[in-house]
């Protein structure tokens, strides 16, 4: 078990927490809550020696095995594969210790390698890191590529399969979902829940916190507290303890009756009943949590937007994409103030394509595409985050735009974001990524858009910030469209869902309750992310080519059973105790060569079925790729 004992903790001279203690038992899931800068993350550096404790004690079973993300990567040519293998410690020394062990023909320690190999699984380690890498979003044909040819994004993948892949007994995970998509979420959601060891999760989504973690500690004004059950009900506690402070509670109550107005008004009107309904749903989930939440430090809402035209974007059989090939092809899709669509869809299916086309920035290559007079656009994307000006402050930012306006009204403005004081001052080259984030929404609402364009918003926020903007976009009449892995905003915000999939923009009638199952189909048929829509191809040579692809995966597959065998076959020869004799010590070494042959045999056996599967999708498709 983990023990923390009195402890206090300091970083960069000030006291994150202080005379905290809790015990935390082995198997048990905890979620680590509170927020930015309160010492989450100091708290999971402390746990790994990287920081020491300035009061009380923290104990951990000295033969605990750690895992967690690493922070730096060596961005060499080393196999993505080969990089998350490294993540199971044990196997690589127990493989290096048989590779000296053979130098020397040390029987014995021969013998007591591949047993312990046999123990952990070893044998399986290639294929144990190819579901992990496919579960995070990888193709097949990805896995062998060198470190260098990824993108920060999928490096951060890599990273979190490389802490998965350590048979650990305490898992560290901090904020693991933000670089991946809706697809990977879920698949870890599965994984953790599976997962027999501790985990100490730091994470600021609901939903996904709610299906992994049994407690919640929740660190606020130098303390942790405990509380038991997920997320939800952790809130439910948390409120019962804070309703008791009315005048807080009254101010939270202020951002209800703001949504219950907006209900009261449109209820009555038949074009906007349903969305009066969406938001009736809403506010009994905000009432439900909204007395959890009555030390927020954020509080906006959007403005109303300039002009509601009857219609604000019209795509008629529009087709879109990058370079020669398009992603998109088709598309009819009219867009309407009040629309809350989500958009669902496989990594790489064209979602944030489809955002891009919208906000203007591609061009259509076929099809019709009008915009209203009228339209205004808020567009928010990592890119534009990445796109501020460094040498600005929020306050000069916003002047930019608002030049007729007091420094009192902008600050006051700002401070809705958690922007005061001296911070309003700062050039945001120095600012966090959830900080810069905050401040491109703020940039955003202020240009009052009727078409609100949002390209997973919530990277790098925290709980309380997303929060206060599913709470500010209730209250939003423009249009919305969403892509974003936190199931919670999606599922409070979004009235409709469309599913990108195979080149075209549906309508997705089992909604989001249903994209799990829809995913689990998919899976289940072997089927991918299909590929970008492509000029047809001779139906007579994609037939031939499929039945070629499909006899060689068949011979593979016999293959992959005929190495099996003989696998096994040699593991109970090199188990016989009289093979270790100095008499059998020829045979020893034969033997030894054929297992370590037939392992390199079978590894490139599983990696061509591979490549087939992939294939063969492909052509089932439409699509033929190149012949081996």
């Amino acid at each position: 078990m983990l023990q923390f004992a009195s402890l206090a903790l300091r970083r960069a001279g000030t006291l994150l927490f202080d005379d905290v203690s809790f015990t935390l038992h082995a198997g048990q899931k905890l979620g680590l809550t509170g927020a930015n800068g309160c010492g989450k993350s100091s708290l999971f550096a402390l746990i790994q020696g990287e920081l020491a404790a300035d009061a009380g004690e923290f104990v951990l079973p000295r033969d605990w095995v750690i895992a967690a993300v690493a922070q730096e990567t060596p961005l060499g040519a080393d196999p993505a594969l080969e990089y998350v293998i490294d993540g199971d410690r044990e196997l690589r020394a127990v493989q290096a210790r048989l590779r000296d062990a053979e130098q020397v023909q040390d029987a014995a320690e021969i013998a007591a390698c591949h047993e312990r190999l046999q123990e952990i699984d070893g044998y399986q380690a290639e294929a144990r890191a190819a579901r992990l890498l496919d579960g995070l979003g990888f193709e097949p044909g990805e896995i062998r590529r060198p470190l260098r040819e990824f993108s920060g994004g999928w490096i951060m993948r890599l990273k979190l399969a490389r802490a998965l892949m350590c048979r650990s007994d305490l898992l560290l995970l901090d904020e693991p979902t933000n670089h991946l998509d809706l697809d990977a979420v879920i698949w870890l959601e599965g994984w953790l829940q599976r997962y027999s060891g501790t985990l100490m999760l730091i994470s600021h989504d609901r939903d996904f916190l709610d299906a992994v973690v049994e407690r919640i500690a929740h660190v606020e004004q130098g303390g942790i507290q405990l509380y038991s059950g997920n997320y939800s009900a952790f809130e439910r506690q948390r409120a019962e303890r804070l309703a008791q402070q009315q005048a807080a509670y009254d101010k939270q109550q202020q951002s209800i009756a703001h949504m219950q107005r907006y209900i009261d008004r449109f209820r009555a009107k038949a074009t906007k009943a349903r969305q009066a309904q969406s938001r009736i749903k809403a506010l009994e989930r905000l009432q439900r949590i909204a007395p959890a939440h009555v030390d927020s430090p954020f509080s906006f809402e959007f403005r109303d937007s300039a002009d509601l035209p009857a219609w604000l974007v019209k795509l008629d059989g529009v087709a879109t994409g990058y370079g020669p090939g398009d992603v998109l092809a088709g598309v009819d899709l009219t867009l309407m103030p009040g629309e809350r669509i989500g958009l669902l869809g496989l990594n790489g299916a064209g979602k944030s394509t489809c955002i891009k086309l919208l906000a203007d920035e591609l061009e259509p290559s076929a099809g019709r595409l009008e915009r209203a007079r009228a339209l205004r656009i808020g567009y928010f994307a990592q890119h534009q985050v990445e796109q501020l000006d460094g040498d600005a402050s929020p306050l000069l930012s916003l002047q930019r735009l608002a030049p007729e306006l007091s420094e009192r009204e902008l600050r006051a403005y700002l401070g809705g974001f958690n922007f005061r004081g001296d911070k309003v001052l700062e050039a945001t080259r120095v600012f966090s990524g959830g900080e810069k984030a905050r401040l491109v929404l703020a940039l955003l609402i202020w240009l009052r858009p009727n078409l609100l364009l949002l390209d997973e918003p919530t990277n790098h926020l925290d709980l309380e910030m997303r929060l206060a903007l599913d709470r500010a976009l209730q209250g939003y009449e423009g249009c919305v469209i969403l892509v974003s892995h936190d199931r919670h905003l999606l599922n409070s915000v979004c009235d409709d869902f469309y599913l990108v999939d195979g080149g075209r923009v549906n309508p997705f009638r089992e909604g989001l309750t249903g994209y799990p199952g829809w995913l689990a189909r998919r899976k289940r048929d072997g089927a991918t992310a299909p590929a970008a829509p492509t000029a047809p191809v001779d139906a007579t040579a994609l037939r031939r080519e499929l039945k070629a692809r499909r006899a060689e995966l068949n011979r593979v597959e016999r293959e992959l059973t005929r190495l099996g065998d003989r696998r096994d076959a040699l593991d109970a020869e090199l188990g016989d105790a009289a093979l270790y004799s100095d008499a059998q010590r020829d045979r020893l070494r034969e033997l030894t060569a054929q297992r370590a042959e037939t392992e390199r045999d079978l590894q490139d056996c599983e990696a061509r079925w591979l490549e087939l599967g992939e294939a063969i999708e492909g052509l089932e498709r439409g699509v033929v790729t190149p012949a081996r």
